[in-house]
């Protein structure tokens, strides 16, 4: 059950809210459309039920408001708009991704392709879905979590008849299995055929609440649609033969001048009619027409009746009592009134951050290697590092940590650490341009949780790139020179931790740094920064001869704490130093520090939680 409760939109300066005081319920085991025309403030209302946008108000699913639900995803099913999915991405490893951000197990995405007639394009693109597709998919993302609540906004726009039947009829079959439905739409036959609760709104408030049928006998009407090039003069004489028989008939000119809509009356009559006088007609069929939010031509739909709003939280007696619905004219419903008699406003609605996913390291690396464009960065800073290599071991002048590694002097980094950087930016950027965790919440949540969990796989990917450029290098020197040019160096332990630290620092200043700015190109812009900007800088510096030794550091730092250091700390630490007082080390990783400063500021001004 769903039960919102006085949602209204935040107010603006000169612009009246989208969302004014409006309370209803969608009950269990039934469909519940929420009608109204384009700009009523459907969507508003969806998005103020969801608490992504602020304002005032609340909404009750089952008794529990979305933030005090442990894990949203098996509570409510969102479809807000079309898949937020990268288009190279295929329909089954998307829903495997989400099966990962909503904890459920990933042979739940081949059971929901089954479910919703995808069964055969599970290796289809995103990119290449039809519109029905592509709904059949964001259906499936909704029930990932086998959610009891489904809200979706507008689900059959632009679906052909018999896509919105089956979309129907999987609504209906959710309704009876006891889940509650919750759907907008701005066609008064579609809700009347579809739903079996209609609740409609206007310019944001209550018009009326009611159930599908009193809904079609008050809201639809029987007419005779008539076209005719002297619909005016047939409209007249109709109504003068109606006035004569007494009958009640109301003719009424539609948009065109030759069309008319004739209610209480019929083909045959009006049919007569014409052929008595002479006047040609073009069309004449019955249909239902919509008399409007408030009734049409003298007929006032009939007023609702009270609903009661439960016994749980959202009860009259915490929240206030349910609306009397006026569905004559759009007006403010009933404010909720406590139990002591006295107005009581609504509790605000502050836009929450969306949740991340419960399990990061999965979701991440599905993420990651779902698309083609992983896979592509490897191979060409492979094929590059490989070339460059050959090219540098031409002239035998290039020291050989550079040649494995492939960094002329020319480039401000090797082809292995701007792919590492490529890659990391990737990592939150595709996040913002195509936000998987966020269908309809807003934006891609900074949970720390996810942050670590990108970190981690970024660099074990930057290590495993790092590791087959050096494996790449050595091998086409081997093939193009020989064995004897390739030889192991004495330092080749400090030189290995210098590599990867450059490929692990250039791949976690691109993820910060696409994190804080929201795009791919803030992330390769901080990369490059490094050798471009903070190392020349730093060469500029005035050098400070080292006075003192910072041998036997981690010894002492054990004694502080209490602790035995193995004997290799002290190498290990110092070579750790060495690394770090390199001028790309020292920019790296002052760098990083501020761009982990940003991060962390930027995510406690948005109240990040775990």
């Amino acid at each position: 059950m769903l039960q919102a409760i006085g949602l209204t939109s935040a107010r603006h300066r000169g612009v009246p809210p989208a969302v004014d005081d409006l309370t209803f319920e969608a009950g269990s085991g039934r469909v519940t459309a929420l009608l109204g025309p384009p700009g009523s403030g459907k969507t508003s209302a969806l998005r103020l039920m969801l608490e992504l946008e602020p304002g005032r108000g609340i909404t009750y699913f089952r008794g529990r408001p979305l933030h005090r639900v442990a894990h949203p995803a098996r509570e409510v099913g969102v479809l807000l708009g079309d898949v937020p999915g990268h288009p190279a991405r295929t329909a089954r490893g998307q829903l495997r991704m989400l099966c990962a951000a909503a904890g459920v197990p990933a042979s739940r995405a081949d059971a929901l392709l089954d479910a919703v007639g995808l069964t055969g394009l599970g290796d289809q693109r995103i990119g290449t879905l039809s519109l029905g597709m592509d709904r059949r998919l964001a259906l499936a993302s909704a029930l990932l979590g086998d959610p009891h609540t489904l809200i979706l906004d507008e689900p059959a726009e632009g679906l052909s008849a018999r896509e919105a039947d089956w979309l129907h009829g999987m609504l209906r079959s959710h309704a009876d299995q006891g889940g509650t439905v919750l759907y907008t739409t701005q066609d008064p036959k579609e809700a009347a055929r579809a739903a079996g609760h209609v609740v409609t709104i206007d310019a944001g408030r209550l018009v009326a609440d009611q159930d599908a049928a009193d809904f079609s006998r008050t809201r639809l009407r029987p007419r005779v649609a008539v076209r005719s090039p002297h619909a005016a003069r047939l409209a007249v004489i109709v109504s003068r033969e109606a006035r004569a028989a007494r009958r009640s008939v109301e003719v009424v000119t539609e948009g065109s001048s030759s069309r008319l809509s004739v209610y209480g009356s019929s083909c045959a009559e009006i049919g007569d009619a014409a052929f008595r006088h002479g006047l040609p007609v073009h069309q004449l069929a019955d249909e239902v027409g919509d008399t409007g939010p408030g009734g049409g031509s003298g007929t006032v739909p009939s007023v609702s009746t009270p609903r009661s709003l439960g016994d749980g939280p959202g009860s009259t007696a915490e929240a206030g009592a349910a609306p009397t619905a006026s569905a004559g004219a759009p007006g403010p419903a009933a404010r909720p009134v406590a139990n002591s008699g006295a107005a009581q406003l609504p509790p605000p609605i502050r836009r929450r951050p969306a949740r991340g996913p419960l399990r990061p390291v999965r979701y991440e690396l599905r993420r990651l290697f779902g698309v083609r464009t992983t896979p592509l960065i490897v191979v060409v800073a492979l094929a590059a590092s490989a070339a460059l290599s050959v090219l540098l071991a031409r002239n035998g002048r290039t020291p050989l940590p550079n040649v494995l590694a492939a960094w002329p002097s020319l480039l401000p980094l090797p082809p292995a650490a701007l792919g590492a950087g490529l890659l990391g930016a990737l990592s939150f950027g595709e996040e913002f341009r195509y936000p998987a965790l966020a269908a309809g919440r807003g934006t891609v949540p900074r949970r720390l949780g996810l942050l670590l969990a990108k970190m981690a796989v970024s660099a074990g990917v930057a290590l495993l790139l790092a590791l087959f450029v050096l494996l790449a290098s050595a091998e086409s020197l081997r093939l193009v020179y020989g064995g004897d040019l390739v030889k192991v160096p004495s330092n080749a332990m400090s030189l290995a931790v210098s590599w990867s630290g450059l490929t692990v620092g250039c791949a976690w200043a691109g993820l910060l740094a696409a994190g804080i700015f929201r795009v791919t190109a803030a992330g390769v812009a901080a990369v490059l920064a490094v050798p471009v900007l903070m190392v020349p800088l730093i060469q500029a510096m005035p050098k400070v001869p080292t006075a003192r030794s910072m041998s036997g550091l981690p010894g002492r730092l054990g004694e502080l704490a209490w602790l035995q250091w193995p004997h290799e700390a002290d190498r290990w630490a110092l070579a750790v130093v060495r690394v770090v007082a390199h001028p790309v080390g020292t920019a790296l990783t002052l760098s990083l520090s501020v761009l982990v400063c940003a991060y962390l500021f930027t995510s406690l001004r948005g109240r990040v939680r775990w």
